[in-house]
């Protein structure tokens, strides 16, 4: 018996209930009571509802792996760096308007290779794009025409 169980039942003297708690630790031969067993549809119930908490949590941890960057991506700002326009000029052949800040490139891609065809003059704050769009799309001819005469 440690200290502190001896303290308790020296308290427990002097108040007079040292024999209702020593009669409640007497040990007997008679068998302990088993307690019933719930009913099996409840049992079901808990199971079934077990279940569905680990696969939801399970199915939500992979959801957010695959898709936290996308979701910081959000949060973040706008990329610098876009392609602005594409045009196709044969089965493996592009050219595309690339978009650096204010910056725009005409490049040209080819199975050889990419080559940076012009600088372009550099883009107004985002008050240039919607007009542009506004007025409808510009012949590939006279896009290229237009570029060309700037050089």
């Amino acid at each position: 018996m440690n200290f502190s169980a001896a303290k308790i039942i020296c308290t427990l003297a002097c108040l007079g209930t040292v024999p209702a708690v020593l009669a409640d630790t007497v040990v007997t031969n008679a068998p302990l009571a088993v307690p019933p067993f719930p009913e099996a549809g409840v049992s079901l119930l808990r199971i079934t509802g077990a279940l569905a908490l680990v696969l939801g949590l399970f199915l939500g941890g992979v959801w957010f792996f695959k898709n936290w960057q996308r979701l910081a991506l959000q949060r973040a700002h706008q990329p610098k760096l876009n392609i602005l326009e594409t045009r196709s000029l044969g089965a493996r052949q592009a050219i595309f308007v690339i978009g650096y800040e204010q910056q725009r490139f005409l490049v040209a891609t080819c199975p050889t290779g990419i080559n940076l065809l012009s600088h372009l003059p550099e883009a107004e704050p985002a008050a240039s794009a919607p007009v542009e769009k506004a007025a409808g799309p510009m012949p590939f001819a006279q896009a290229l025409a237009r570029v060309l005469k700037a050089k």
